[in-house]
């Protein structure tokens, strides 16, 4: 019986998979412009390949020194799961990337035709992303669920083999988030600063050094980077539901695969609720996107019943009412969300347009106002996620929690859809703006650009909200490791060993997120100085006689984001190591809540500051406050500056930090009791 389950969770998975090449055949048939625009969208998919591949090279060598690792301390089984889980990551973020430098010339060319066909075929390319994303990281999961239970049955098979699936998904997503977040972000700042601030040309003015380096770190760090987190996430919520479940209920059939379940008929109402997204009549871009979202939640809470009801008819340790309601606290939860990073984050609402007009007043006071932003906007998505963890605990104990954040996970394929068209239509405009576009087109990337910089900041505290509930989910795996194998441990908080891990837990994402703005600085550096030289040295550029030398920037801030990457990368697994291996099995577990508490506060303020940053620019851009060129546009700069590394760098690399570190105390607790 079990085997049936997984085949269809495998069969849905396939399905996503097949839907994906259809969009990828419909987007290469479509037009893709003049010479010129080919040329510049050729550049941007040279770097961003070039990018990846060597920071694939760097994070294999890594990779390969823990698989033998673990081949030698767990066994070929476990070590081949975290070989899946990592190169499954790795290949979530690479196709991502590589459709969306193909859809991003396409988008530009269709904007020719107004914001209908635009939409539908950023929209297409974002898909493609969403959609291999949940059906990879299914894949990755029932592929080790078939490989652990060969030989064995529930009451037997190694659930190691699931934590170091887990690991290997963490891993590749912590350097893919944290390189391509240094990447981008780098190029982005060191670019606008000469650009904008000392030149005082135009964002992605053909005639500046960096912007094709500025380019590519759209796609390695909002496409790569993104696809690669949010495959983790999902893996990290299916292995801990399914963790928990065969603690909590060894041997029971229906709580093993019910996570699995959930992630594949999710699948299959992502795919149909890709066709809801369309312009309707006087309806704006984010309805028509939220159109498919709410198709795909609708679809999955019906079928989520029906699996709920079908799996534990007549339970008598389940309560299938109740587990279906912790179902919907999932889907609930994202759109809760959406709403609220939406609130802070869109030109549409006072969170934005307040701090537009402290703009007004200097540079000063828009970071005063942003800062600000950022540490209000902490406060609903906290109480939110406090509420779904207490009714999900009160539908059906931990268990229950993990179903909730399965359950948000599932609707991965139709969330990433929407974030993935961010760094596609962000592409698009680049090419307009370069090529000299009509203005009219320019309107009509700027306009898609806009809620790009909305979805990408919906994205990333909907994987935060989801990384908080799966965190407590590993915690508790974790305490339960802890019992199965004799040490009955209690986390009081007058024991100094959990008090201590709760200090060292605290400070680690504060500690990870300013070693990452660090190395956004140093690579931002490294490229001002690369294009100060060429304006000096080669004549020319500003008059548009001489064409920069793009590749050399490209070059520079790729080797600055690589080398930059490693230490805060390996901070999360090296610290609960010496932490567990010193202090023990109460202060790891100290440090794991500490982790996930400030990780949340960092996290949300993070990504939601640095996008209402952003977005005060582009509303200052459209003509209020002065427009552009104004006082206020200046300190708006500044303030987008700050937010940067904010909200593409060190915010959403917190969620993968969160969950690295759970993970690697799962790994190591059979060895520290």
């Amino acid at each position: 019986m079990i085997n049936n389950y997984l085949l269809f969770s495998l069969v849905t998975a396939v399905a996503g998979i097949i839907y994906a090449l259809f969009l990828i055949s419909k987007i290469l048939k479509l037009p893709t412009g003049n010479k010129q625009m080919n040329e510049i969208a050729a550049a941007i998919s040279e770097g961003a390949k070039a990018y990846l591949n060597r920071q694939y090279k760097t994070v294999f060598v890594i990779a390969l020194v823990i698989f033998v690792v673990l081949f030698f301390l767990t066994g070929f089984i476990s070590s081949l799961a975290f070989a899946i889980g990592a190169s499954l990551s790795a290949a979530a973020g690479y196709i991502g990337m590589n459709i969306s430098v193909k859809t991003n010339v396409r988008t530009s060319q269709a904007a020719t035709h107004k914001l209908p066909q635009a939409l539908k075929t950023a929209f297409a390319g974002g898909s493609v992303t969403g959609l291999i994303v949940a059906s990879l990281a299914l894949i990755a999961v029932t592929s080790v669920l078939f490989l652990s239970l060969i030989g064995n049955n529930l009451f037997t098979f190694n659930t190691l083999n699931l934590v170091t699936l887990g690991f290997g998904a963490s891993l590749i997503s912590v350097f893919a988030r944290l390189g391509g977040g240094i990447y981008t972000k780098g190029a982005d700042v060191g670019t606008d600063m000469v650009g904008k601030i000392e030149k005082g040309i135009p964002e992605d003015d053909p005639r500046n050094p960096g912007v094709i380096a500025d380019l590519v770190g759209d796609n390695v760090g909002d496409c790569a980077g993104m696809a690669a987190d949010l495959f983790e996430t999902y893996v990290v919520s299916a292995v801990a539901a399914i963790l928990l479940g065969s603690l909590a209920f060894p041997g029971e059939t229906a709580v093993f695969v019910y996570p699995i379940l959930i992630g594949g008929v999710a699948i299959i109402a992502s795919i149909i609720g890709t066709f809801f997204v369309k312009l309707g009549k006087d309806q704006g871009i984010m309805k028509a996107l939220y159109k498919g979202l709410i198709a795909s939640s609708i679809l999955s809470a019906i079928a989520f019943y029906v699996l709920t009801n079908t799996l534990f008819v007549g339970s008598t340790y389940v309560d299938p009412l109740k587990l279906f309601i912790a179902s919907l606290v999932g889907i609930v939860t994202t759109f809760g969300m959406v709403f609220i990073t939406e609130f802070y984050t869109s030109k549409s609402f006072s969170a934005v347009k307040n701090l537009a007009k402290a703009s007004e007043t200097g540079h000063g006071t828009n970071i005063i106002a942003g800062l600000a932003n950022s540490m209000k906007a902490t406060a609903a998505p906290i109480a939110l996620i406090s509420i779904a963890i207490l009714v999900s605990y009160w539908a059906g104990g931990i268990y229950a929690v993990s179903v909730a954040a399965m359950s948000m996970l599932s609707l991965a394929g139709i969330v990433v859809s929407i974030d993935a068209f961010g760094p596609i239509t962000d592409n698009a405009g680049g090419i307009a703006e370069m090529t000299n576009m009509n203005s009219d087109v320019r309107k009509v990337t700027d306009a898609l650009d806009s809620v790009g910089n909305t979805t990408k900041a919906v994205t990333k505290a909907y994987a935060i909200a989801s990384a908080g509930l799966a965190a407590l989910v590993l915690f508790a795996s974790y305490t339960e490791e802890l019992t199965k194998r004799g040490a009955n441990i209690q986390f009081n908080i007058d024991n100094p060993y959990v008090l201590v891990g709760l200090f060292i837990g605290a400070a680690l994402p504060y500690m990870f997120a300013a070693l990452a703005m660090e190395a956004v600085g140093k690579a931002g550096m490294a490229i001002v100085s690369e294009i100060r030289r060429q304006f000096k040295e080669i004549k020319g550029i500003m008059t548009g006689r001489a064409k920069p030398e793009y590749g050399k920037a490209v070059d520079i801030v790729t080797k600055a984001a690589l080398r930059e990457m490693i230490i805060p990368a390996l901070l999360p697994i090296i610290v609960p190591i010496l932490v567990g291996y010193f202090l023990g099995p109460a202060s790891l577990g100290g440090l794991l809540v500490g982790t996930i508490i400030t990780g949340l506060f960092v996290g949300v303020s993070m990504t939601t500051g640095g996008a209402a940053w952003d977005n005060a620019k582009k509303y200052i851009e459209e003509g209020n406050f002065g427009g552009k060129g104004s006082f206020a546009h200046q300190a708006a700069v500044t303030g987008d500056t700050v937010g940067d590394p904010y909200k593409d760098t060190a915010g959403p690399a917190i969620n993968p930090m969160i969950k690295v570190a759970n993970i690697a105390a799962l790994l190591i607790a059979p060895f520290i009791i």
